[in-house]
This record gives C-alpha cells, sequence and structure tokens, in this order.
C-alpha cells in the first residue's frame, strides 16, 4: 500500500511534469571552438528556462572515445553530483543558479581537450545541446607530438581544394588519429572526418627516431556552404593536440565578371555623356560667337542709321520771321499779323 509521504510525492511530481508540459521550456548551449592555453581556466555555459523538475548533464567526449559522464544538477531541489574522476576534482565546479548549469574548468591540462555536451532529461526524453569544442595548448610540455596547417585558403566557387596536416609524432610508438573538425557561422562545429589509424602516409627519420606524416582533406566542387575554419586534430601517446586552422574563403567568379562588366559600362557610358555635354557646350559657343560678329558687321556697314535721329534734333534751328505788307494804311498795320515760320538747317 501506498504511505502518505509516497503519495505526496508521487502528486507533485505528476503536477511538476504538467506545468513543465504546459510551459514554453528551453534550453541552449554556447557552442563553437574555444583555444585555451594549460594553466587557464574555462567556463562552458548552459541556460534553461521554465524548467521545474528537469535533470541536466555535463558529458565529455575525448576523441576517438565514448561520451563520459561528468555531473548531474537536478533543478527541483538544486542538488549536483560528480561522477567518475570528476569526484572531488576541485577543478571542476558547477554554477547552477538563475537558469544555469555552467560548467568551470580551471588549470587546465592538455588531457582535458575534449568536446563537452550540455544535456537535458524530462520524464523519459533525453536531449543533448551542439556541444562545445576545447582545444588546450602548452609549450613546456612532456609532448612531442605537433600539428601544423596553413592559416588560409582562397579558391573560386565550383573549384576544388585539399587541405594539408602535418604531425609530428616524436618518439611515441602508438598509433594515432587524425580527425578534421569544421567550425562556420552557418553551422555548429563538428567532426566531419577522421584518418582512423593509418599510418601509410608517414615517414619515419632513423636519427631522430620521429615520424612526419601528412593528412590531407580533399573536398571538390566546392559552394558558400564549405566556408569556415577547418581544425585539424591528433590523438597520440595519450595527448589530443589541435592545429591552429586553416581559413578556407570562397570567392564568386560570376559576380566579380559581372562587377566587372556593369562598372565598364557606366565608365563608357560617363565617357559618351561627356563628350556629348562638351560638344553641346561648344556648339552652343560658337553659335554665340557668331551672332556677335554679325552684330559688329551689321553696325559698321550703317554708322549713321544709328545716329541720324540724335543730330536730327540737335542740329534744329528756330527763327521767328516777321513780315511786313508796303502801301497799307495805319489801320490796316495795325492787323498786321505776325507769323512764325520754323525751319531746319543742316550742317
Amino acid at each position: 500500500m501506498m504511505t502518505s509521504v509516497t503519495f505526496v510525492l508521487y502528486f507533485t511530481c505528476l503536477f511538476l511534469k504538467a506545468q513543465e508540459t504546459h510551459q514554453s521550456s528551453s534550453f541552449h548551449q554556447e557552442s563553437g571552438f574555444k583555444s585555451v592555453n594549460v594553466g587557464e581556466s574555462v567556463i562552458l555555459r548552459c541556460f534553461y528556462e521554465n524548467y521545474v523538475s528537469a535533470r541536466f548533464y555535463w558529458y565529455k567526449q575525448t576523441l576517438g572515445q565514448k561520451p563520459k559522464l561528468i555531473s548531474t544538477f537536478y533543478v527541483y531541489d538544486d542538488s549536483e553530483v560528480f561522477y567518475n574522476e570528476f569526484v572531488n576534482n576541485s577543478r571542476f565546479t558547477l554554477d547552477i543558479k538563475n537558469g544555469k548549469n555552467h560548467l568551470s574548468i580551471s588549470h587546465l591540462h592538455i588531457s582535458d581537450s575534449a568536446t563537452y555536451y550540455c544535456a537535458c532529461r524530462v520524464s523519459v526524453i533525453f536531449e543533448f545541446a551542439e556541444g562545445v569544442t576545447v582545444s588546450v595548448k602548452g609549450s613546456g610540455l612532456n609532448v612531442n607530438t605537433s600539428v601544423h596547417q596553413s592559416s588560409s585558403e582562397t579558391v573560386q566557387l565550383g573549384d576544388s581544394v585539399t587541405l594539408n596536416c602535418t604531425v609530428h609524432t616524436g618518439t611515441c610508438d602508438g598509433e594515432h588519429r587524425v580527425y578534421w573538425f569544421k567550425v562556420s557561422e552557418e553551422s555548429h562545429p563538428g567532426l566531419i572526418y577522421t584518418h582512423g589509424g593509418r599510418n601509410d602516409q608517414c615517414e619515419r627519420k632513423s636519427k631522430t627516431k620521429t615520424r612526419t606524416c601528412v593528412y590531407n582533406l580533399p573536398m571538390e566542387n566546392l559552394t558558400l556552404s564549405h566556408n569556415g575554419i577547418y581544425y585539424c586534430a591528433v590523438a597520440s601517446c595519450g595527448h589530443i593536440l589541435f592545429g591552429n586552422g586553416t581559413k578556407l574563403e570562397l570567392k564568386n567568379e560570376e559576380v566579380s565578371l559581372v562587377l566587372v562588366y556593369f562598372l565598364s559600362g557606366a565608365l563608357a557610358f560617363t565617357t559618351i555623356l561627356t563628350l556629348s555635354l562638351a560638344a553641346l557646350l561648344y556648339t552652343q559657343k560658337r553659335k554665340g560667337q557668331q551672332a556677335t560678329e554679325s552684330h559688329e558687321t551689321f553696325s559698321a556697314s550703317y554708322p549713321m542709321n544709328s545716329e541720324q535721329s540724335f543730330q536730327a534734333e540737335e542740329n534744329l534751328h528756330y527763327a521767328a520771321l516777321s513780315v511786313k505788307k508796303a502801301n497799307r494804311s495805319r489801320s490796316q498795320r495795325d492787323d498786321t499779323e505776325d507769323k512764325c515760320i520754323y525751319s531746319g538747317v543742316r550742317k
């Protein structure tokens, strides 16, 4: 028979799960690629919203191995538990407050290089986030293996390219594995190819007892989705080393040609327009000069026409004439009329 305490706990769990079902719950992890040095610290962030009774986990997956459980965190009672070699390991701590499940790793070792996943379980549903890859680098370690990559490659769309990864394995006689990772803005980082234990591409130097291996990653018919940074990683002698990454940039030659044609057409149009405007201005200026010359020629041919009226007015002289008639009587003389006659005298 179910006791009262068990009965209450049972219905409490049912209530919490029902509440989570009606709410919009979510969780996500900061993904990407983190390159850090030995001895430094790193924080791997994982966030959640509207979870009441969910459990959150951290897993570590070393290249070529199965995921290993690091910790669990139960939201309902804020309890956290570490597992395996992470128990009582002060380098690994959790921050579980205010919707967080952050994993902090301090005093990093080169063995901490791996991909870390935040996961969530609600009832029987188990979900993983994208994961974050941590690459721990450092000098002065007793690790003779080294990885070298070219910094960048620029090719045209539709062409082919081969990325190279040179591995110096030192004096370690064990087999090594080479992995290729891609990191881009359009997609989450992930493993894309592995050279599993193939040592036929290696050359051993008898004097130094070291091996130099060259691994290639061929890609054909490239598209814009191939843009990104490609990392070469080597698992050798119990350690994992990452290269500095090769940035692959693709250029669209067709777009470039269209741009060249467009600019050439614009330049030709501008040149024609400039020459047309210059010809039009020259024609207008020439017509203006011809009109001015015609006016000056006409004025020179008829110099008096413009001055005749003025001179005529200036040379007018006025005179009043009195005419007396002879052999008339006095009475008749008194009736003498004075008449004014105007005459113009031209010089």
